[in-house]
């Protein structure tokens, strides 16, 4: 058992409530002034358990806050022309503020047509071109869901990433892309970003004054690739194995807790840590469209 006491531990949860608890009063206000509401629109195509998962936490979320809603669900055999008429008809709709599809879609579907189908000004998962390619603008839109949930996380912690070096860990245009860009632009850290293709991976993570690692293999890190006072938050969640469990599996994360952890001065754990940022910056990504548009 690692000792944390003098760790500070991420508290993704904890945060994210306190921001719920800011955007529902936030949303009282709209209420108390006759405003329109926020209004979150989700396409789910087919049945998969885990996209089922994520999408029930979504409305959860909104109707924790006060949000509307509106799910469209369809089968798997949907066409993408199809598809994308239903798409084009919520760009339409005047009332819905922001939108998203859950990912992963069918094979045969492409995730770029549908995603570059999303009004820009809807697109509250910040994944088309133009939402992506803001986050060096002066004037960046909409950041990335899971980004914007990490940059909140340090900055709601007072993390200071200023000069410091960052180190991220994966490069996918979902995570560690944009994160990357974000920790430059907004942050102003010098960042160094590795991949599958990096050679000597724990000659670029001890040199990290803060590490993220969003990569989906468990216990890739471990506590020899770190050095003293790192900052470490770990993207990755993994679902493993685990017949001690009443589920049948363990949530691990990328980094190895137990052999990280006691090197840190702050880390995130799995779960509990960058998780439950990810729904909660939709949230806000969805208030800010609807404000944008109400102006």
């Amino acid at each position: 058992m690692v000792d944390t006491s003098k760790i500070t531990l991420i508290d993704g949860r904890k945060v994210a409530s306190d921001i719920k608890k800011e955007i529902a009063d936030r949303v009282s206000e709209l209420k108390k002034q006759g405003k329109k509401l926020p209004h979150l629109a989700i396409i789910l195509v087919g049945d998969d358990g885990a996209s089922t998962t994520y999408v029930d936490g979504k409305v959860k979320a909104c109707k924790e806050v006060g949000f509307h809603y509106s799910l469209l669900r369809f089968a798997d055999t949907i066409s993408e022309e199809r598809l994308l008429k239903h798409i084009d008809q919520i760009n339409n709709d005047e009332d819905i503020d922001g939108f998203i599809v859950q990912l992963p879609l069918p094979s045969r579907i492409s995730v770029e047509k549908v995603t570059e189908r999303i009004n820009p000004e809807k697109d509250v998962d910040g994944f088309t071109n133009e939402n992506f390619g803001s986050i060096t603008s002066a004037d960046p839109h909409i950041f990335p869901a899971t980004p914007f949930g990490v940059m909140e996380l340090l900055r709601r912690y007072n993390v200071d990433t200023t000069g410091k070096h960052c180190v991220v860990v994966g490069a996918s245009r979902l995570v560690g892309a944009p994160l990357s860009m974000m920790l430059a632009e907004q942050g102003r850290a010098t960042v160094t970003i590795c991949h599958k293709y990096t050679e000597n991976l724990a000659s670029h993570t001890k040199k990290a004054d803060i590490l993220i690692v969003a990569v989906g293999k468990p216990g890739l890190i471990t506590g020899d690739m770190v050095k003293e006072g790192v900052v470490v938050i770990d993207v990755g969640t993994t679902r493993v194995e685990d017949g001690s469990k009443p589920r049948g599996f363990s949530l691990k994360g990328d980094v190895d807790f137990d052999t990280v952890a006691p090197k840190c001065a702050m880390i995130t754990p799995v779960p509990g840590g960058v998780g439950p940022m990810t729904i909660v910056s939709l949230l806000m990504n969805t208030l800010k469209a609807s404000e944008q548009r109400t102006v």
